[in-house]
């Protein structure tokens, strides 16, 4: 495919502005009063390189099936997912729906400090527990983002993986997840049972409650995203988001 970066940079801004998925990664919309993390690459920094193709060095040996389940992404988001979140919002106050987000995210922050001892990062270990400690208390059980001044990052098992020199092995579309790799998605695996296993432990929950958690924690991480599908305004949205979701993963791992 001989189409360069430079001619296609501005879908590629675009598509990463709309597509990124958290995991699966595009910029959530913030919840008042939480302010962004500030950056940690200069602006003069080449993260793409324009003599780069839209093929360069990403393996994919499962492009078949991923092509598949990206379509099939799109049209559960499009018919479960997005309704879903249109129906939480519509009954879901706004005080009420920060606070939701609030508490997962400060769940998440369990998974930041497991990752962030096992790389061997004070200052983020440090950082993470001061939230964690002063939102569980004072933010009653992380409702409150009473810490919003203390720097906070996200780290899963998938950087941990690449922190220690695992390879990102084959690019992978996951089902709902989106774009990952065999590291991430494993890592991903990882930090979903470590969580369910704090959970359980910590609250004697029945079956339809774990999945009132889950359905709820998925619903509200989609609220918090802009992405929309087939809506980059580019025929090569497949292999812009592989490509971008590469170069960030890579930068997750290095900052």
């Amino acid at each position: 495919m001989n189409i360069t970066l430079k001619k296609l940079l501005p879908h590629a801004l675009v598509l990463l502005a709309v597509l990124t998925l958290g995991a699966c990664s595009t910029a959530p919309v913030l919840p008042e009063g939480e302010e962004p993390l500030e950056p940690r690459f200069s602006a003069d920094r080449v993260l793409i390189k324009e003599t780069h193709t839209l093929d360069d060095e990403i393996s994919d040996p499962w492009e078949g099936f991923n092509r598949s389940m990206y379509r099939f992404n799109y049209r559960f988001d499009k018919y479960v997912f997005l309704p879903a979140v249109n129906g939480y919002q519509f009954i879901t106050p706004d005080f009420m729906q920060a606070g939701i987000y609030n508490f997962f995210r400060n769940i998440q922050d369990i998974t930041t400090l497991i990752n962030s001892i096992l790389q061997l990062s004070p200052e983020k270990t440090a950082n993470t527990t001061t939230r964690l400690v002063i939102n569980s208390t004072i933010g009653i059980l992380g409702f409150i983002n009473v810490a919003d001044d203390v720097p906070r990052s996200d780290e899963d098992f998938g950087q941990t993986l690449g922190h220690w020199g695992v390879g990102r092995g084959p690019y992978l579309v996951l089902p709902v997840l989106g774009p990952s790799s065999l590291r991430d998605g494993t890592g991903a695996i990882v930090d979903i049972i470590v969580i369910g296993r704090i959970r359980d432990a910590a609250l004697d929950l029945e079956t339809w409650q774990k999945w009132t958690w889950s359905i709820l924690r998925a619903v509200d991480l989609r609220s918090h995203v802009a992405a929309r599908y087939y809506e980059s305004g580019t025929p090569f949205e497949y292999e812009w988001l592989r490509l971008l979701y590469t170069t960030k993963r890579e930068l997750d791992i290095e900052r």
